[in-house]
């Protein structure tokens, strides 16, 4: 059997197609698996450490306002066809999963019209324009969140959940690893504060608004994951310095980091919200508005609606979302409920459900 995973551009799109290859691998040893990614991406690099090869197609999205880049985009589609053509051609895969980002639509076209088997895995609870556009032609969909029959038909619909880091799924009892690993207070409260490998602008400056709030509540200790790109904007700042606060610019063990947690602080991407769900941690979500078709929003808000998160704006975050996030940490009722409530849409089989539904395609 083969397969072609296609997709990627961030770690929310690259990180389940991973899982999605390594439960194919349990499920029929022998398989054979070619990514197809996009050239210059993070894919480009990720995909390979995790075993798999990958090819790159020269393609990238439309931008919506009017910019020069947008001239070449005919010219990389025309392109990023005939190379998927080419890969498609060459490989012969069984069966084509989509993942989301730029390189899964020209792949995932082309293997609609060779008559191969296509699956689309939206991780989204807002689809994008280019899995809606793929669905119409999709042998199956499967889906992070219910409710998704307003974007695709629902004959093709199966829900599964997105697929999640192995290390995260197996969390278990690990916090007092996590203690050590952290140097952090046994007896004290524990703020998780991420927004992504790279950062997020608005929760490092919230944070350095709130020094001195901060400061004041000497019983609670924050992670901060500033990020590569902030890291050295923030780490000589007076709220990096305080005694409760640790300032990283990357989390290599974000296992660890979820077993110490009492709360977590970050935005509302697709990938984290499945990795909460499986560690049921209460979370104050901040979805970035940088997104297509605001979808972080759409994600947190489809959590808010069961009381299994609290939503804080992105322009209300330097205002918010440290006095939120201690408010939750000082109300057991509150905490309990929404750990309670998230761990009730967890979905921890998604890569081996969405791997049986590829082979039955196949």
């Amino acid at each position: 059997m083969k397969v072609i995973i296609s997709g990627g551009g961030s770690g929310g799109h690259i990180y389940p197609a991973i899982a999605i290859a390594d439960a194919l691998k349990i499920e029929k040893a022998d398989i054979d698996i070619l990514f197809v990614g996009a050239k210059d991406k993070m894919e480009m690099e990720k995909v390979p450490k995790a075993g798999y090869p990958i090819e790159g197609l020269w393609i990238s999205g439309f931008h919506r306002k009017l910019t020069l880049r947008n001239l070449l985009f005919p010219f990389k589609l025309i392109s990023s066809l005939w190379k998927a053509r080419r890969i498609i051609k060459r490989f012969k895969p069984d069966a084509v999963v989509g993942v989301g980002g730029f390189a899964s639509g020209p792949t995932l076209e082309i293997a609609s019209r060779l008559g191969i088997p296509t699956l689309i895995q939206e991780q989204n609870s807002y689809a994008g324009v280019t899995n809606k556009l793929l669905a119409k032609k999709a042998n199956k969909i499967c889906v992070a969140y219910q409710n998704m029959e307003r974007f695709f038909p629902k004959e093709k619909i199966k829900w599964t959940g997105n697929p999640v880091r192995s290390d995260i799924n197996e969390l278990g009892d690990r916090k007092d690893e996590g203690l050590t690993h952290f140097q952090l207070n046994k007896e004290k409260q524990t703020i998780l504060l991420f927004g992504g490998s790279l950062g997020a602008k608005t929760l490092n400056e919230a944070m350095a608004a709130n020094t001195d709030e901060i400061a004041k509540e000497t019983d609670i200790q924050i992670i901060w994951q500033a990020g590569k790109l902030y890291y050295d904007t923030y780490k000589d700042t007076v709220t990096a310095a305080l005694p409760n606060v640790q300032i990283r610019p990357f989390l290599d063990r974000m296992d660890l980091a979820y077993a110490v947690a009492d709360i977590v602080i970050c935005r509302a991407g697709a990938l984290t919200i499945s990795e909460l769900c499986i560690v049921g941690k209460p979370a104050v979500l901040i979805p970035s508005p940088n997104v297509a078709e605001d979808h972080q929003t759409q994600n947190a808000l489809a959590l808010v609606e069961k009381k299994a998160a609290q939503l804080v704006k992105d322009k209300e975050a330097k205002a918010r979302m440290i006095p939120v996030a201690v408010h939750i940490m000082r109300n057991n009722n509150i905490k309990n409920e929404l750990s309670r409530n998230i761990r009730q849409l967890v979905k921890p089989n998604a890569a081996q459900e969405i791997a049986k539904e590829v082979i039955k395609l196949m």
